[in-house]
């Protein structure tokens, strides 16, 4: 059970503009289902283009004295912004199972205290955003030196599957080099954003420096993305979602951060430990109901290894235990949505007229979105089960012969967002970090990820780099600064450009 009650806290809008709950103004309204159920938790109105624009207002207004305060000054702001969400941690938790179905212990672990993190880790970063070292580089005529500045109002668009972390990866690098930001969060998932944002102004961060408008569509999405005002866009979603973003961004020569759509090969040498690997595999595809784009999804097993692998996943995935979201023995929970498990469901039930189903592959009955842990095997290469980014919990499974098919196989879909390889062996451990193409690859584990370490892909999975100090070269522009040093030099140079006048 769960004391988190919607309808009380949102009772004055699920709008977070200026530092307060206003209602959205598009004449349409939305009803936030809990998947595990299928009940209507909330409705609420949705933002439409006046809401957007009165949130970049607010968010121009804040800029002025936001990008000049000093580091400490921001950095003391999200140390006490990290602790308000410490003391809202059971809160935070509670509303990100209602609204995604995800398991309480997995909030609770997870994806509460890995935002607690990034607010402790990026509160730290705001005091050290350096550029180049100042010197002379002609000879001594002149000084330069490097100055790293915030942009100005960035507009930031949120998925769904990791509402709460997805709010933190947006907003804190962006204020903390010093913009200001309005997030637009989906609007199936929009509690834990505007709580997130509730607690950056209980922190005494300025009103309008954290603003969440909750919409759809024109009216919210594609406006915040093609404002006038809004310097940059960064959006973390489907890669056929970011090409739309990217081309409406580039029509106002915005600045664009993208992280999209994966499929994260996992692969299997035929030295590894094959009991870790099958529970990394596991864990690896079904975390978050395998809503995440980072999830391990193919699954590529050396030969000698392959049968052994494939019953040993089977039996594991035959323990996991689907349930209520908020029983804390609960494994699993359900998808997000009906018509997302009915999406979820066509790619396994197209995929067995071409592939093994070894277990899983269906339904449970009841009213919630679950669908059971999912093992394929003995798929071609080029089928829609191996190549298209499935976003549920099913695994697929097929047999690598040499070294290089593995990593030719891993490398052979449009997507490189992250990858693992197993052995232990470090010479081909250092091969397959090399030669896959991703932008993380994991030795021996699949799935962990840190505050300090930079997250984003390759190839059609994006570009650009979440977390870490890297992020600040998204939210941040370079200006080179140079002093003339002498009168002397200055005429030499003019000398040199018109000759003696």
């Amino acid at each position: 059970m769960h004391t988190f009650q919607a309808r009380d806290r949102f009772a004055d809008g699920a709008q977070h503009i200026a530092g307060r709950l206003t209602t959205g103004t598009s004449g349409r309204t939305h009803a936030v289902v809990d998947p595990a159920t299928g009940t209507e938790v909330l409705t609420y109105e949705l933002a439409g283009a006046k809401d957007v624009d009165a949130a970049v207002e607010a968010a121009g207004r804040a800029y002025e004295g936001w990008s000049t305060a000093s580091p400490g000054e921001r950095s003391d702001a999200m140390h006490r912004f990290a602790a308000e969400l410490s003391a809202r941690a059971e809160e935070l938790a509670q509303a990100e199972s209602l609204q995604c179905g995800k398991p309480i212990k997995l909030s609770r672990e997870f994806d509460v205290p890995g935002t607690i993190d990034n607010t402790a880790f990026f509160a730290g970063a705001a005091r050290h955003l350096q550029g180049q070292s100042a010197g002379e580089y002609d000879g001594g005529d002149h000084t330069s030196y490097v100055r790293r500045e915030p942009l100005g109002v960035v507009g930031s668009v949120a998925p769904w599957n990791y509402p709460l972390q997805m709010a933190a990866w947006k907003v804190l690098p962006a204020v903390a080099a010093g913009n200001t930001i309005v997030l637009k969060p989906s609007e199936l998932t929009p509690f834990t954003s505007l709580l997130f944002a509730e607690a950056a102004t209980a922190a005494g961060i300025p009103d309008g420096v954290v603003n969440v408008v909750t919409g759809a569509g024109k009216d919210a999405g594609e406006h915040l993305v093609g404002h006038p005002d809004v310097v940059m866009t960064s959006f973390t979603g489907s890669t056929g979602v970011g090409k739309r973003v990217a081309e409406i961004a580039t029509a106002t020569v915005k600045r664009i951060h993208l992280e999209l759509g994966g499929k994260a090969p996992f692969v299997v040498f035929d030295d590894a430990d094959l009991e870790s690997a099958v529970h990394g595999a596991v864990a690896g595809a079904l975390i978050n109901s395998g809503q995440d784009c980072t999830a391990a999804t193919r699954a590529y097993v050396q030969r000698p290894l392959y049968d052994a692998f494939v019953a040993g996943v089977a039996d594991l995935m035959a323990t996991v235990r689907l349930g209520d979201p908020f029983d804390p023995a609960t494994d699993l929970g359900p998808l997000i949505s009906h018509a997302h498990r009915d999406r979820v469901a066509g790619f396994v039930d197209r995929a067995r007229s071409y592939a093994r189903v070894v277990t899983g592959g269906r339904a449970p009955a009841g009213r919630g979105a679950y669908y059971e842990p999912t093992l394929v095997a003995d798929a071609a290469q080029d089928s829609e089960v191996v190549q298209a980014e499935i976003f549920g919990p099913v695994l697929v499974v097929l047999p690598f012969d040499s070294d290089e098919d593995g990593i030719r196989l891993a490398n052979d879909t449009p997507y490189g967002l992250a990858a693992s390889a197993w052995t232990r062996d470090v010479f081909r451990a250092n091969r397959a970090t090399r030669e896959i193409k991703a932008g993380c690859v994991w030795v021996n584990d699949h799935i962990p990820i840190l505050s300090e370490m930079p997250h984003g892909g390759y190839k059609a999975s994006g570009w650009g780099k979440d977390m870490s100090a890297y992020s600040f070269e998204e939210y941040t522009q370079i200006k080179h600064v140079m002093f003339d040093n002498t009168a002397v030099a200055r005429k030499d140079w003019h000398r040199t450009v018109f000759g003696d006048r």
